[in-house]
């Protein structure tokens, strides 16, 4: 039982990671229906910027957490309006394309700069709490209350700010809402700042489980956030989060019975399961198009 409670809290922490980064995803895809490929490697900028924070310029923990997520807002932005802008409106070919590009770009950037090599850090919180047998890492409980709070914080601003207006109409019908005068640039701008910042905040929250970074550390993650994205419903914030605790919680479960290696695998499948079962994932809907 305390195997399975210890493996359960695991999945929930790495899940959390996942469900922030799949945040992101779903912003930007509900925006402007572009999967943003990129987004897994701004958590990889984030982390190297905490990382030389804290080991090379010795900067406290809070000053590298904020100087991390800022790092990563303004990159997600300065992407927007460099690589996306200009082909608004090309074909979402062309989007999807340019997003694998400025991933590769990222990659290599950082390999360039900062070596192929992982730099091992030291944990960013440390200790632990046991209940009834049960050791759980105060790295995995802030993580999952991290993760929830900041869906909470999404969904308000989504439902109850102008700009959280402005994007869902922006969302529902780009042409009707510039007639209504919302601004289409400020308000892409926008969520992809949002959507950067969450990612500046998973970089971190993945520097809590494993203190270290490398150059691909965002293709994998940002891959499994998509599949996230995709199981939770795409465009829905709800569903991402549940997504996300989902293949965290799967990863768990694999690794709890010896497959370790095969978790890679079985994510997936899980999402060749979900396309040929139900594309619209568990929380998405059908959208209906007039031609």
């Amino acid at each position: 039982m305390s195997l399975f409670f210890s493996q359960l809290f695991n999945g929930l922490q790495t899940g959390s990671v996942f469900a922030l980064v799949a945040l992101g995803y779903s912003m930007v895809y509900g925006i402007i229906l572009l999967l943003n490929f990129a987004h897994g490697d701004i958590i990889m900028v984030g982390a190297y910027t905490a990382f030389y924070a804290m080991t090379t310029f010795h900067l406290h923990p809070i000053f590298s957490v904020v100087l991390a997520i800022l790092v990563s807002t303004a990159l997600g932005v300065m992407i927007e309006k460099v690589a996306y802008t200009p082909l608004r409106q090309a074909p979402r070919l062309s989007l999807l394309i340019t997003a694998i590009g400025i991933s590769f770009l990222l990659e290599n950037g950082a390999q360039l700069l900062f070596g192929a090599d992982t730099k091992s850090m030291d944990p960013i919180i440390t200790g632990s709490v046991t209940f009834s047998g049960i050791t759980i890492s105060y790295a995995a409980m802030m993580t999952i209350v991290v993760s929830i709070v900041v869906m909470l914080l999404l969904t308000l601003l989504v439902q109850k700010t102008r700009l959280g207006k402005a994007m869902r109409a922006v969302s529902e019908d780009m042409g009707a809402a510039q007639l209504m005068g919302i601004s289409l640039n400020k308000t892409i701008s926008f969520t992809f700042a949002v959507g950067s910042a969450l990612a500046g905040i998973g970089s971190i929250l993945y520097l809590c489980a494993y203190p270290q970074a490398s150059p691909t550390m965002g293709s994998m993650l940002g891959l499994k956030a998509f599949v996230a994205a995709v199981l939770g419903g795409i465009g829905s914030i709800p569903g991402a989060m549940i997504g996300g605790f989902a293949i965290g919680l799967l990863e768990a479960l694999v690794s709890a019975v010896g497959l370790s290696v095969w978790k890679d695998g079985v994510v997936f499948a899980i999402l060749i399961v979900v396309l040929l079962v139900r594309p619209t994932g568990i929380l998405g809907r059908k959208v209906m198009e007039k031609v």
